[in-house]
């Protein structure tokens, strides 16, 4: 065999034993973590909650508790759905209660968590108020997901 052969061969053989793409690794799972969101005018102090996003395919759905920051109280729970486009993740969503907002979140998925950005609109006595928030989720190791993909 000539050495370009076995170069070839080489090769060949590193192209085909070679990792999967990082998109791959986005699994269908459950990922929980915190999404921190600015103060508004109408409520004293900013927003931290439990976030939950379950990836299946191509989708994803979230949701979170919506809490009163003047005291602490549940007022309900927001909700959304959006898509995973390889490493991406899209979110939209909103509350609708005695006060409402829209969301929008976006983030890329590395390996078991994803970094969120976004926005909510709140609409409050006639006027519109955006906020920016942050955070992050994380799913469990590979080997604590049952087959369905959920921990």
């Amino acid at each position: 065999m000539t050495i370009a052969r076995i170069s070839a061969a080489t090769i060949l053989a590193a192209l085909v034993l070679a990792p999967a793409p990082a998109s791959a690794q986005v699994k269908d799972a459950v990922y929980r973590g915190t999404l921190v969101c600015g103060a508004l005018p109408f409520l004293k102090g900013h927003l931290r909650a439990a976030m939950e996003v379950t990836i299946n395919g191509k989708s994803a759905e979230y949701k979170q508790p919506v809490v009163n920051p003047e005291n602490g109280t549940l007022l309900g729970t927001e909700t959304g759905n959006g898509s995973i486009d390889g490493q991406a993740i899209t979110l939209t969503g909103g509350y609708k209660g005695q006060q409402s907002f829209d969301a929008t979140y976006t983030g890329t998925i590395v390996r078991r968590s994803a970094r969120l950005t976004g926005k909510q609109v709140w609409t409050h006595q006639g006027k519109t108020y955006t906020r920016t928030c942050s955070g992050a989720v994380k799913r469990p190791f590979a080997i604590f997901l049952k087959k369905d993909g959920k921990p």
